[in-house]
């Protein structure tokens, strides 16, 4: 059987990230298997693929930052933010270009994975449904424009996880995300994504600090119970024989199993 982890994928264009996971769990006959971050269909990139015990930690690699490559084009915009929605030609060029850093208020797509209602927001878009997203606060570490020439630009851009990039872009004016690349999740690189190594589940969980424990404190943390210790954080509780479990702070000044990875 497949040992736990994660698989880095460099998704092609065109294959929906459910598409990638389904085909590592037809190959991994038999064992849980799913993804931390959706990618949409034109883009390619990075994709995390998570393989048994890495499914229960999803919540923690997916709020990991992300890099893009991005290709913005000016003068046009798309139904969709990206070459894939309907095309209205405006002509408006910026006569400068001067995106932002921070925190910023973004409305994600109509044509997005997220639920408004209960429901996916794409599948209520594509019934033609008027579809109000709620606006969220992302952070974007690095909005760097690599070049320009006429009514195309690329852009390298560092962000939060739930950064919407097709909502960046649209928002630097009449432009639409013509090409998107993610290089990049938290120190997970696209180079070396070969779609087939499984990074076992305490490396690809390293960027979580480690606590050891031993003897009785071990034993609890292996039953969920809460053990002594101090955090600025989520940590990893690791014995002798590997990786116990994840833990968060509490304010009693404990460290509580939130995600097990051992058999009690």
């Amino acid at each position: 059987m497949a040992p736990d982890g994660v698989i880095l994928v460099d998704k092609p264009p065109g294959k929906t990230s459910h598409d990638v996971v389904a085909a590592v769990r037809r190959e991994l006959r038999g064992r849980r298997v799913g993804h931390a971050g959706t990618l949409d269909p034109f883009a390619t990139g990075l994709l995390l693929v998570l393989v048994g015990r890495a499914t229960r930690a999803q919540r923690f690699l997916m709020a990991l930052p992300k890099t893009y490559m991005a290709s913005a084009r000016f003068g046009a915009v798309s139904t969709t933010g990206d070459p894939e929605g309907e095309i209205v030609e405006t002509g408006v060029l910026p006569d400068s270009i001067d995106p932002p850093v921070g925190e910023v208020r973004q409305r994600p797509p109509a044509y997005s994975a997220v639920k408004v209602d209960g429901e996916r927001a794409y599948r209520r878009a594509r019934r033609g449904e008027d579809v109000k997203v709620p606006e969220r606060v992302v952070t974007v570490h690095r909005f760097d424009l690599l070049a320009r020439e006429g009514e195309r630009a690329r852009f390298e851009i560092e962000c939060s996880s739930g950064t919407y990039v097709r909502s960046l872009i649209a928002d630097l004016g009449d432009a639409y995300c013509e090409a998107l690349r993610r290089t990049a999740i938290g120190s997970f690189r696209v180079e070396d994504a070969d779609g087939e190594t499984i990074v076992p589940l305490d490396d690809a969980l390293a960027f979580l600090p480690a606590v050891d424990l031993a003897g009785e404190d071990a034993r609890r943390a292996t039953h969920g119970m809460a053990v002594p210790g101090a955090a600025d954080g989520p940590v990893r509780l690791l014995d002798g024989a590997g990786l116990i479990a994840i833990a968060e702070p509490r304010e009693d000044g404990t460290l509580k199993p939130v995600v097990g990875f051992r058999a009690a």
